[in-house]
């Protein structure tokens, strides 16, 4: 009989256990289900026609080539004639041939000279909206209307909700998963701790919540950019059929595997007392957890840059363990600030084993960070020319503060270690003789309202729980004294909230890298020769005051060059009097010259469309740089000058 009672005891444990592995294997089997191979993250390195290109008459279509694959729709790509009316048969083609990733779209027939705007949106790989436009010339270059899209793929409100959302999902997952660690390994009395209670909850509500807007926005975030479109049930079940879909409701179901796996922890767990069923069932959850934790890692590994580009068998299981070290790390760090601050006296044994768990995880970090940056970065030079290059630097920096930090932790956790416990001293934790008095004075208030008293009259229960609130409050406020005025103690919590407060911006910037084109792929498509992802469309444009001497020979001149890129360009010249009001001249002549090539100058020879107003088609300029603008007006037989300014073009 006695043997029974263990056995019962251990009943509803297993249960849990095997309902936390069944959820983690269906949730599991999911995402694996999902994931398929995948290139990487996508820049446009060319198309044809080519940017600015003046071509002698109208293509049948218009083809894209991508650095990587690619997921676009038959209103991906889309052509607007100079009038900004759409041209193209808004059918897609896939023209992928080999390791060429192309795609285009046909052109209707018909059409007219002048200048045509191409507006391309897709979806990368690695889960990122990239979109650009450029344009390109039928005959000659003219003005256009055509207006591209303002908005970049992914920006603006939903852009930055967006990218809220997915802060908020890396929060939450280090919450969840390095408290979690932290209660398991470091401090398992603090399982019953409300505070830190608190906190991995709070984590598991901020990663769930957090998944839930991140699919609801992932059609606007890739595709119209509108807030209304996030409730669309047509791009909810489009969603739902990509990688990045996938992954996001894999995440659901092991977020509910890890709720089951939070309610054990602070239930059963934080329960037990008995040294072999708290062992037992400190096991269970230490292998759940792993796999929960591996599981939630492994949603961001196979839909982001790691899923992608060189050696994706490789480097995802190295991105988990990257987040799996991120999670130890910096969650029991706001485990550790939680229970320094706002716990009862946390055990000095547990300071210790966060040290060295924190020391280990920063060793893991080092060697698959070093493997992430060599396979994103690809050169030194990407290191300091590209944006990625850029962020990573600011993150590197940002890891040594921090590891700067968690040297002087380690500093005051070893003076821990060697100071004496009170409880080691004398029992109980000492007292000054001011709290000992406060004690005596409240002891003899006690005893005098139990004399005071009658004997016959019932105790009134309200008053009972009143004194017994105010004792326990007392005893906090005690303990907290005493705690607050342990010098290593103190020591400890500053550096642990310098650290805190250092790795929240540690986070931001490892949000913002992992939405950040990679730098080998801007390299590589800057060595292809390909259009920016979103390269601008402008108007080259200088004022080029000028004074002839003579009557009526003051003005300003204003000089416009569409589209301002290399290749043709439309030229624009419009001279006003310093009134305001046009100005003619029997005679102008503009010439172009780069200096830094020894090109030049290149003499344009405008045709005259109305007062005070000339105009030129297909000015080639072949190089981008800064060139100088010679302007000369001739305002009478006699009077003439030649004014020089520099124009930016490319």
């Amino acid at each position: 009989m006695p043997s029974a009672a263990p056995s019962l005891g251990h009943r509803p444990v297993r249960a849990a256990a095997v309902t936390l592995l069944l959820l983690m294997a269906t949730a599991l089997g999911s995402l694996l289900a999902g994931a398929s191979p995948a290139s990487a993250h996508a820049a446009l390195t060319g198309s044809d026609p080519k940017q600015g290109a003046v071509v002698g008459s109208a293509p049948k279509d218009i083809a894209l080539t991508f650095s990587e694959g690619v997921a676009l729709s038959d209103d991906s790509i889309r052509v607007l004639d100079p009038r900004g009316n759409r041209v193209d048969t808004r059918k897609l083609r896939d023209l992928s041939s080999g390791n060429v990733v192309q795609y285009g779209v046909g052109l209707r027939s018909g059409l007219r000279d002048g200048t045509y705007t191409v507006a391309w949106q897709a979806v990368s790989a690695d889960s990122h909206p990239v979109s650009g436009a450029f344009t390109f010339s039928i005959g000659a270059p003219s003005k256009t209307s055509a207006a591209p899209p303002v908005q970049e793929a992914g920006g603006g409100l939903v852009g930055a909700l967006y990218g809220a959302a997915r802060y908020a999902a890396y929060a939450g997952f280090v919450l969840l998963v390095g408290g979690g660690a932290f209660l398991l390994t470091c401090w398992p009395a603090g399982a019953a701790v409300r505070p830190l209670q608190q906190l991995v909850v709070r984590g598991w509500v901020a990663l769930t919540a957090s998944t839930l807007v991140l699919l609801l926005l992932r059609s606007p975030y890739t595709g119209s950019g509108k807030l209304g479109d996030a409730f669309d049930l047509g791009g909810l079940r489009a969603v739902l059929e990509t990688k990045t879909g996938a992954a996001l409701v894999s995440r659901l179901l092991l977020l509910a595997a890890a709720a089951v796996f939070v309610a054990v922890l602070f239930g059963a767990y934080a329960r037990r007392e008995e040294t072999k069923e708290r062992k037992d069932l400190a096991f269970g959850l230490g292998v759940g957890g792993a796999v929960v934790g591996a599981g939630l890692a492994a949603t961001w590994a196979l839909a982001e840059h790691a899923s992608t580009g060189l050696q994706p068998g490789v480097a995802m299981p190295v991105d988990v363990l990257h987040l799996l070290a991120v999670a130890a790390w910096l969650g029991g760090l706001a485990a550790l600030l939680v229970a320094l601050y706002r716990g009862p006296a946390v055990e000095r044994t547990a300071v210790r084993r966060f040290s060295r768990l924190a020391f280990g995880s920063v060793i893991l970090l080092a060697a698959t960070g070093l493997y992430q940056s060599w396979r994103q970065v690809g050169s030194w030079n990407a290191l300091t020319s590209t944006s990625y290059g850029r962020l990573l630097l600011v993150k590197l920096a940002l890891v040594a503060v921090l590891v700067g930090f968690g040297w002087f932790s380690r500093r005051w956790t070893a003076r821990l270690s060697a100071a004496p416990t009170p409880e080691a001293e004398t029992g109980p934790a000492r007292e000054t003789p001011e709290e000992q008095q406060e004690e005596q004075q409240e002891e003899r208030e006690d005893a005098e309202e139990r004399v005071e008293e009658p004997v016959t009259v019932p105790p009134d229960p309200r008053r009972a729980a009143q004194l017994a609130r105010q004792r326990t409050a007392r005893a906090t406020a005690r303990l907290k004294r005493v705690r607050d005025t342990d010098p290593e103690r103190s020591g400890l919590r500053r550096t642990v909230l310098a650290e805190a407060a250092v790795a929240a911006v540690l986070l931001a910037v490892t949000t913002a890298l992992t939405s950040t084109e990679p730098g080998r792929t801007a390299e590589t498509a800057r060595a292809a020769g390909g259009a920016p992802v979103v390269p601008p469309l402008r108007q080259a444009a200088v004022k080029i005051p000028f004074d002839t001497g003579g009557e009526d020979g003051k003005g300003t001149a204003r000089i416009t060059v569409d589209p301002g890129v290399t290749g043709g360009n439309a030229l624009d010249l419009k001279i006003a009097r310093p009134n305001g009001k046009a100005l003619d001249a029997p005679e102008v002549k503009i010439s172009f010259r780069l200096d830094s090539r020894d090109l030049g100058p290149l003499t344009v020879a405008p045709v005259h469309l109305e007062t005070g107003h000339w105009v030129a088609n297909g000015v080639q300029l072949p190089m981008a740089g800064n060139w100088e603008v010679s302007l000369t007006v001739r305002t009478s037989d006699i009077d003439q000058v030649t004014e020089t300014k520099t124009m930016k073009i490319g």
